[in-house]
């Protein structure tokens, strides 16, 4: 649908942004639903986030997807939160609501609805183990905490990062180093690597844990999704784990923006697919 006088407008706002597969995500979805809106990419640099908040509500751009590095600085300057962006303080989806521009962080839904879709699980009851304390690693362990699930412990090298996530899991939250995580690795129904280990031009060799510890009946996500397939992820699998990258996750909380600011079910193949499309 060409853009017109009527059409809505959203965005991706971050820096760097110009890789972001967002605008074809969100594009591909608006077309297959037949909603007169368009998605573009803003480079925005962290000294301007408070000025592109402004030209959000004064422009009425319905939509704000929010990435690195402005997702803890726009929960302040939004003016309201959603229970689970104030519990994470970040965010990474603005609503523009009349005018009133709402903060919701969708990465912990999505990391479950994807769960849900693609494996059929659901944390309830289980034991989960997430590798990493940094933002995404802690959305996860909320969304974990809060779908139910029994324990959730964070593992990760920095004891007081890793304290904090865990906290957000209360009495379920628990922490444990690197060197003394494999027998709650061995006993874990899900285990996620929410680290930038293994990912393209950071550490793509490395591996967030050993994977010898996994088996059969255990589910394995790795966030990463560049490249599409981890070693960490072969050798995995390679155990009898069932095994997913971050492109579920990716597509999945896109997908709860998507129905954040239109009110309109997500439709989700068109999504994946404009995601695999995008990463071949």
């Amino acid at each position: 649908m060409a853009p017109s006088g009527t059409t809505r407008l959203a965005a991706v706002i971050g820096s760097p942004v110009r890789h972001s597969l967002s605008p074809r995500l969100h594009n591909a979805a608006f077309e297959a639903a037949g909603l007169d809106w368009t998605y573009v990419a803003f480079e925005v640099p962290a000294a301007g986030l408070r000025d592109a908040l402004v030209g959000m509500r004064a422009l009425g751009i319905a939509g704000l997807s929010v990435t690195t590095p402005h997702k803890d600085d726009a929960a302040a300057l939004v003016d309201d939160l959603t229970p689970t962006a104030a519990r994470l303080g970040a965010v990474n989806c603005i609503a523009n609501v009349d005018g009133v521009l709402v903060g919701h962080n969708t990465d912990g839904e999505g990391f479950v609805r994807s769960l849900v879709a693609g494996a059929g699980f659901t944390p309830a009851g289980r034991r989960c183990v997430v590798l990493g304390a940094g933002g995404a690693a802690r959305s996860l362990v909320l969304a974990l905490a809060d779908a139910g699930a029994d324990e959730v412990v964070v593992v990760n090298r920095t004891v007081g990062r890793a304290e904090r996530a865990a906290a957000l899991a209360g009495d379920r939250g628990r922490v444990v180093a690197p060197a003394l995580a494999d027998s709650d690795l061995f006993d874990a129904d899900l285990v996620v690597n929410a680290t930038s280990v293994g990912m393209e031009g950071v550490d793509a060799h490395g591996l967030p844990c050993d994977p010898a510890v996994f088996h059969e009946g255990q589910i394995v996500v790795d966030l990463v999704y560049r490249p599409l397939v981890t070693n960490w992820i072969v050798e995995a699998s390679a155990g009898g784990a069932w095994v997913a990258n971050g492109v579920p996750m990716l597509a999945h909380q896109a997908a709860v923006q998507f129905e954040i600011w239109t009110g309109v079910p997500a439709p989700m193949d068109v999504m994946m697919a404009a995601v695999a499309d995008s990463l071949g």
